[in-house]
């Protein structure tokens, strides 16, 4: 008899745990073998256990799903992962399909549609809800990436974007920035110049309300999960 696909479900909800457990436990080609509620656990429990499908909550006391996802794929344990997010936003879906995330669904979705969509991703399939399913089809096939050999330049600032959102590479530049990387490697790293990196944290510091790279650190620190997800 074929094994059960054997899944680890991270969400910092128990009633949420529960209700996804009863339901995948109703399937005996699936098999729930670890539980978390915080995102440190997450990283001991897929080099434990080795699950076939990782089901992680977007939102997690200690951490983001994308940063998670990152974190997994730097030490090679990245397993076939579906996010299920409250929030349908095709931002949160982009970052976290390349972060390396091949399901983005919403919490409210049939419980049928999740339950498949575990055996979707774990075959190799990329799901999402379907609001979102077009516009993450063209990034999964990089239709919209820029050009090869040519330097993305940052977007042009405006005098009145204080308090506005972050774009991706802001973000991506902002994570990197608080873990101590300095221009030369962010710069390297992503592919730009550092003029372009400089131009970016000072973008950073006018839509924050910051003067220095040491205040973004520690605003970072102390607010980074929340703008992940914004």
């Amino acid at each position: 008899m074929t094994q059960p696909l054997r899944i680890l479900l991270v969400d910092d909800h128990r009633a949420m745990r529960n209700s996804l457990k009863a339901a995948i436990a109703a399937h005996p080609d699936l098999l729930v073998v670890a539980e978390a509620a915080t995102g440190g656990e997450v990283v001991p429990l897929v080099e434990k256990h080795r699950p076939d499908v990782l089901v992680l909550d977007l939102r997690l006391p200690d951490a983001n799903g994308w940063v998670l996802l990152e974190r997994l794929a730097t030490t090679g344990s990245l397993p076939p992962t579906l996010v299920l997010s409250a929030c349908d936003e095709q931002v949160y879906a982009r970052r976290l399909i390349r972060a390396g995330a091949r399901g983005y669904l919403m919490k409210d979705e049939p419980t049928a549609r999740i339950i498949e969509s575990i055996r979707l991703v774990h075959s190799g399939w990329l799901v999402a809800s379907h609001a979102i399913t077009s516009q993450l089809m063209q990034e999964a096939l990089g239709k919209d990436a820029p050009s090869s050999g040519a330097e993305e330049p940052p977007p042009p600032a405006a005098e009145d974007d204080t308090g506005s959102a972050l774009s991706d590479r802001e973000l991506q530049i902002f994570t990197l920035l608080a873990q101590g990387w300095r221009n030369k490697d962010m710069a390297a790293k992503i592919g730009v110049s550092e003029k372009s990196i400089s131009t970016y944290k000072t973008r950073l510091m006018r839509k924050l309300g910051l003067r220095s790279t040491l205040q973004l650190a520690d605003y970072y620190r102390a607010h980074g999960t929340a703008l992940s997800q914004a």
